[in-house]
């Protein structure tokens, strides 16, 4: 059989974890899995791990969960990026049982929760949140066992033996691709983490179809900055990966994006918008200190995407030193979990960055859509990949409507939750509560989240999302909420912004010292400029300052629901101290 006969039919077979393992095994036995960096304090070693090594170890350890009685059974991986992370979500996985992922970064009593809710048997977690599962043990009820990342090898090793000895039950264990494999908890930026229940066939045919979108080959090198537990980072960088044959290597933090770039010169790398935004930032603050550099930077990017449009592709030549600063083998670029600014997104392709933006959600394994090389549209998340159908639901006069989804990458349901699962399918679609349209090439475009659109008293629609892009580009703000007050005579609401300045912006521009001190009028000022640009139902009718930034969701999303109830307990606030104020007089004309 030729080899690429062999490739697809491997391909059409791979429908479970163990399947997908398998096969990048016999395709790529040799080929480097995982980069796995040891620091020291005379230098870091590095240790490369074949797609062989990283099989024989992961069913060793599957073996040993196996005998330690938890075949069946829910097992919570809990951790920072790392090794035995991916080691032990693949070990579950692949023949022993349920993984949920979770976040490190939770409160303990949430932690605790999620472990309950899920009716977890055992924890696997990292020794750097050692302090904190010591506190979770106190609060679980279903927990039997707990595992640190640091004695799996010992697990590794007494499971291999076990095999030896004839256990091969992690590998001929029936595996249903129907069944539950994966429990993740929505991220909760509404405030409600709901359980969603994904087969491995749910997202083994998101990670097939993710790969015939992009020309991923063996001989990538991924670098993982995003929190694995997070399907957007674990589906398309990790798993994707180990599909692809590729390597897998891991960012030690935020603070090392940059010297870990350097040190293994990925030429993909998945990223939300703010860190790509950041990235564009820095490289524009550097081109453009002074004018005369201005000047010629501005004239590059004009010719670079100009000759790219005619067929001429010289940007990685033009702007080698830019490219140069970030590995200088990036092909790949690939934004999600938010929107990017489309004005960013077309710079960073004339500078030489091939960027594709995608949308999707944790219930579609989770992508849905995503650019093209043909077609490509800076304000689109692209059409529908292969296999999977994208509609609107009763769209407007302007064309837009709510997303709905169908295909195989489409989730179980809620666990244990028949209520909210029923409430988002309709008709075998699934409801994704986004708003959008969609082109006549099939492209999506989304406008905002249905639950956040504002509607005025003539029924007409206003998107916080598409304010809060028109804010940004105020160089004295940092980030903001856009929220509708509803008013208490029943007038149409009030379009409210609460803002967080960027303090190093205004202290940088050349703006008067008085004027610097009067943060409010200053950034009003610019608002009003944008308001002249916004029919008059959407402009912007108030600001609030705030000092600190909103929290944030691992993927760097505001927790909408927090900044909307920080913004009601302040207006119940102003109104009491308002009504506290008031004269007798003033008390009794508002009675009457």
């Amino acid at each position: 059989m030729k080899k690429e006969e062999y490739i697809k039919k491997q391909d059409l077979e791979t429908d479970d974890f163990r399947k997908l393992i398998n096969r990048s095994v016999s395709l790529y036995p040799e080929r480097t899995a995982f980069i796995v960096k040891n620091p020291k304090k005379d230098g870091p070693t590095y240790k490369n791990i074949t797609y062989k090594n990283f099989a024989d170890e992961l069913f060793g350890f599957g073996t040993s969960l196996i005998n330690m009685g938890l075949s069946g059974e829910k097992i919570a991986v809990i951790g920072e990026n790392r090794y035995e992370w991916c080691l032990s979500y693949l070990a579950v996985t692949a023949g022993v049982g349920i993984v949920v992922p979770l976040d490190k970064d939770l409160p303990i009593e949430e932690i605790a929760d999620l472990l309950n809710q899920a009716e977890v048997s055992s924890l696997i977690y990292s020794e750097k949140i050692a302090d904190k599962i010591s506190k979770v043990t106190e609060l679980t009820k279903t927990v039997k066992s707990f595992i640190r990342m640091d004695e799996i090898k010992d697990l590794v090793i007494k499971g291999q033996k076990l095999m030896q000895e004839g256990d091969n039950r992690v590998m001929t264990t029936d595996l249903n691709p129907d069944e539950l494999r994966v429990l993740l908890f929505t991220s909760g930026t509404t405030g409600v983490s709901k359980g969603v229940m994904l087969s491995s066939r749910n997202i083994c045919f998101d990670i097939q179809s993710v790969m015939q979108c992009l020309d991923n080959t063996c001989e990538d090198t991924m670098i993982s900055i995003l929190p694995l537990h997070h399907t957007y980072e674990c589906t398309c960088s990790f798993l994707v990966t180990m599909k692809m044959g590729a390597t897998f290597t891991f960012c030690e933090g935020i603070r090392y994006i940059a010297k870990n770039i350097q040190e293994y010169k990925p030429s993909i790398i998945m990223l939300v918008p703010l860190i790509i935004e950041n990235v564009y930032d820095k490289v524009v603050k550097k081109a453009e200190a002074t004018l005369l550099k201005k000047i010629l930077f501005r004239i590059l990017l004009w010719l670079s995407g100009t000759l790219y449009i005619l067929g001429i592709d010289i940007r990685r030549k033009i702007f080698k030193k830019v490219h140069d600063s970030m590995g200088g083998n990036i092909r790949w670029l690939i934004a999600g979990a938010a929107a990017i600014d489309p004005k960013i997104s077309y710079n960073m392709i004339r500078l030489g960055f091939n960027i594709r933006q995608g949308y999707g959600l944790t219930e579609c394994s989770p992508i849905v859509c995503v650019n093209r090389n043909n077609g490509h549209k800076d304000n689109s998340v692209g059409p529908a990949m292969p296999g999977i159908t994208v509609k609107l639901d009763n769209p407007n006069i302007e064309g837009e409507g709510e997303i709905l989804v169908k295909g195989p990458n489409v989730m179980l349901g809620y666990y244990k939750n028949e209520e909210a699962t029923k409430a988002v399918f309709r008709d075998g679609w699934f409801c994704t509560g986004d708003q959008g349209r969609i082109d006549k090439l099939g492209r999506v475009y989304i406008t905002g989240r249905i639950k956040n659109i504002i509607v005025n008293k003539t029924g007409k629609n206003i998107y916080p999302e598409e304010l809060e892009k028109h804010l940004a580009t105020i160089p004295y703000i940092l980030e903001s909420v856009v929220w509708g007050d509803v008013s208490i005579d029943e007038k149409d609401p009030i379009i409210s912004a609460t803002v967080v300045p960027d303090e190093e912006a205004i202290k940088s521009a050349r703006i008067p010292d008085e004027q610097k001190e009067d943060v409010y009028n200053l950034i009003w000022n610019e608002v009003k400029k944008i308001n002249k640009a916004l029919p008059a139902y959407k402009r912007i009718q108030a600001i609030n300052i705030r000092s600190d930034a909103f929290e944030k969701t691992t993927t760097h999303k505001i927790k909408r629901y927090i900044a909307l109830i920080t913004n009601k307990a302040q207006e119940i606030s102003k109104m009491i101290n308002n009504e506290s104020t008031k004269s007798d007089k003033d008390k009794e004309k508002d009675n009457k």
